[in-house]
């Protein structure tokens, strides 16, 4: 029996590594206590600053503190990590092992808080009119990679890492890598093109004639999403929009209205000119119409057709949503109805006329009898017939 306390004895004190279990379990303890204050710091520190940002009325501090939310969550991590590492009776390999890893964790705290801080700090850019938003979108982006890729190198130093020779390999690497991502690094630039030249921007629409027809939501690295009016989301190639003419709807300065509008020929010249006169002081008249310095809008007689005469109706708009647009639309058509039919006159369809000169030789009555003498004459004479 003392044999068996004995080995249970060797077994509690010695535990892992030379780490009793006592040790283990107080370890434990700590770190769960460590968990257990994360949640109470972080609620009582984020409710102390929102105080101090609640009384600005700039929404970037806002922003700013929401994003070192999960950074201010690490300290107490990293505080009971070191409490752990002083307790536990640590020497040689896993005493360092336990430094650098304090030592990592203190740096990954400081750079996710860098890292997540930068959002907040573009979008004051954003607000400006120095950048624009894809830009700045691709600025925030690199940033995050190379302050990460400056942290993840510290930590690898940290851990006695040669961050040299493995910078060297990478190198002898991205070579390899280059010659099969040629279609990359193709849409990469295309990406910095269209974003340098300021071709299209999220949120507006965009047109390839013939090919698509949506509005930009993202600009990639690599690609470019295009939510469809059908809701559906395509991802473009940056180099399939850098290559082709692109029509940026977003850009307007109007929005144009030109159609053709066809009368039927016994309409006088008098009911014209005053068909005319009467829409052209309707969009004179209505503010959902604005004036072009560049081009007037009228209404006037424009072509003789060859069913029809034509009227040309020009006008623009603000550049309005498309849904919008089309109440406007709808109510113009609306009046010129009301107008053309208020003026005696009506609508033409296209239409042909036939004239025969010689109604003898197209009489149904002729070719009917005709038929039936030849069938009768078939009937009898069968030889003649088979012939």
């Amino acid at each position: 029996m003392e044999g068996l306390l004995e080995i249970i004895s060797n077994v509690w004190n010695q535990g892992l590594l030379g780490i009793g279990v006592t040790e283990i379990i107080v370890s434990a303890l700590i770190f769960i206590g460590g968990a257990i204050v994360r949640a109470f710091f972080v609620g009582s520190t984020m409710a102390r600053l929102e105080k101090l940002t609640s009384d600005t009325e700039s929404e970037v501090d806002d922003v700013l503190l929401e994003s070192l939310r999960k950074p201010l969550g690490y300290i107490p991590i990293t505080i009971s990590i070191y409490i752990i590492a002083v307790y536990l009776p640590l020497s040689g390999i896993a005493e360092l092992f336990a430094t650098n890893l304090i030592k990592a964790m203190i740096a990954f705290t400081i750079f996710t808080a860098l890292a997540n801080s930068i959002t907040p700090i573009f979008q004051a850019f954003t607000s400006s009119t120095v950048l624009t938003e894809s830009m700045t979108k691709w600025l925030e982006r690199a940033a995050k990679v190379i302050i990460w890729v400056v942290g993840i190198g510290i930590i690898f130093d940290i851990f006695g890492v040669q961050i040299g020779p493995l910078v060297a390999g990478l190198g002898l690497f991205s070579v390899a890598v280059a010659l099969g991502a040629q279609d990359f690094f193709k849409n990469l630039i295309s990406g910095l093109l269209i974003i340098g030249e300021n071709r299209f921007q999220p949120g507006d629409r965009i047109e390839v004639p013939g090919h698509l027809h949506g509005i930009v939501e993202d600009i990639g690295f690599r690609s470019t999403l295009i939510r469809m009016f059908d809701t559906a989301p395509m991802l473009v190639p940056n180099k399939d929009l850098s290559d082709v003419s692109v029509i940026n709807h977003g850009n307007m300065i109007y929005r144009r209205i030109s159609w053709s509008v066809n009368l039927t020929y016994s309409t006088t010249q008098e009911q014209l000119l005053s068909i005319c006169n009467q829409i052209t002081a309707y969009i004179a008249s209505n503010e959902q119409f604005i004036e072009n310095p560049n081009q007037e809008s009228f209404a006037r007689t424009d072509e003789l057709g060859s069913s029809s005469i034509d009227l040309r109706i020009l006008c623009y708009s603000n550049p309005v949503s498309f849904t919008d647009f089309s109440k406007i639309k709808q109510n113009l058509i609306f009046e010129i109805i009301k107008i053309v039919r208020s003026n005696g006159s009506e609508f033409a369809y296209p239409s042909r006329s036939i004239y025969i000169e010689n109604s003898e030789d197209l009489d149904p009555s002729k070719y009917l009898a005709k038929g039936l003498s030849e069938k009768i004459s078939n009937e009898s004479n069968p030889q003649q017939g088979e012939d």
